[in-house]
């Protein structure tokens, strides 16, 4: 027990100093710009209103339940519900259509999930040349839509340490082509003991490249570092603060940060915000989280994320427990 307390506690060490070097290495200068060097970029965007509403640095929580799937397959081995499911939805940009929805059962082998995330781009107008050549006729339109199916396991080794890993098989549409590839997710959470601090790991969408007819491209892969403490309670207080902080690297852009805060109110009301830094346009986002306390486990998350010129997003998740 001791041996492992200490090999517990290295850990906390290695991920914590590599979460300051991270940090660190994004105030450097950097001569080369990895910017829109990957396709599938609709993996990027958060999948459910809680961790939206926390400026997306929600790494380290552990009571996601099944909407872990989308953010650290490692924090799903931590649920005490024997099921839950969640729906999302938010109308994105350009009258897109987002949706996601994620299940998990507790087993005694682990925690077993599903993840699903729909985007809608909607019909367009197919169009050819006209006679003359000089305009175009629209001779019916096509579609154009992009997917992602994950299966997720985790399990917890020790009551405060688990893993999780998530296989998911992703495709972009648009009329009758299409790309499609099969990635990986993979993450570690801590709970390290001092206090209620957690820390957590995770690389997401790590595969091999992908063609669209003849144009390859890469996967939108990024390692995620991320920590969370309470400020003041606990999971069982009347009045709790949680802060969270996360580093990210991705292989398409330069290092980020994000920062979050949750106050909940007897578990009953919760008051998210978060801010994003070093991104073109995302900034600021807030929250509100509901749990009218039914027979079954029932709770209402809204975000609203502010994307600077592009316009603002609203999104909403329900989600479901089953005990």
């Amino acid at each position: 027990m001791q041996a492992n307390r200490l090999s517990m506690g290295h850990t906390s060490k290695i991920l914590i100093a590599s979460l300051l070097v991270l940090v660190s290495t994004r105030v450097q200068a950097q001569e080369f710009k990895k910017t829109a060097t990957a396709g599938f970029i609709f993996l990027e965007v958060p999948a459910a209103a809680r961790t939206a509403a926390l400026g997306e640095a929600s790494l380290a929580l552990t009571d996601e339940n099944s909407s872990a799937v989308f953010n650290n397959p490692a924090a799903l081995g931590f649920t005490m519900q024997e099921q839950s499911f969640s729906a999302s939805y938010a109308p994105w940009f350009a009258e897109i259509k987002n949706y996601s929805s994620s299940f998990a059962i507790k087993t005694d082998a682990g925690v077993i999930g599903v993840g699903l995330v729909l985007f809608d781009y909607g019909a367009m107008p197919r169009t050819v040349v006209a006679a003359n050549q000089q305009v175009y006729d629209v001779v019916g339109t096509f579609n154009a839509n992009a997917t992602a199916l994950g299966v997720t396991y985790s399990r917890m080794l020790t009551d405060q340490f688990s893993f999780g890993t998530t296989i998911k098989y992703v495709q972009e549409r648009i009329d009758v082509y299409k790309a499609s590839n099969v990635v990986l997710d993979a993450g570690v959470l801590y709970n390290t003991g001092l206090g209620t601090m957690r820390i957590a790991a995770a690389i997401q969408n790590f595969g091999v490249n992908a063609k669209f007819i003849n144009d390859e491209f890469k996967m939108p892969a990024v390692f995620k570092l991320g920590m969370a403490v309470e400020a003041f309670g606990n999971a069982s207080s009347d009045h709790r603060l949680t802060l969270m902080a996360e580093a990210r690297h991705p292989n398409d852009g330069n290092e980020k940060v994000n920062i979050g805060s949750e106050y909940s109110w007897q578990n009953t009301i919760a008051l998210r915000a978060g801010y994003k830094f070093f991104y073109d346009e995302e900034s600021y986002s807030i929250g509100l989280g509901l749990n009218p306390h039914l027979p079954m486990p029932v709770t209402l998350d809204l975000a609203y994320s502010d994307y600077g010129r592009l316009g603002t997003i609203l999104r909403m998740t329900l989600q479901v427990g089953f005990n």
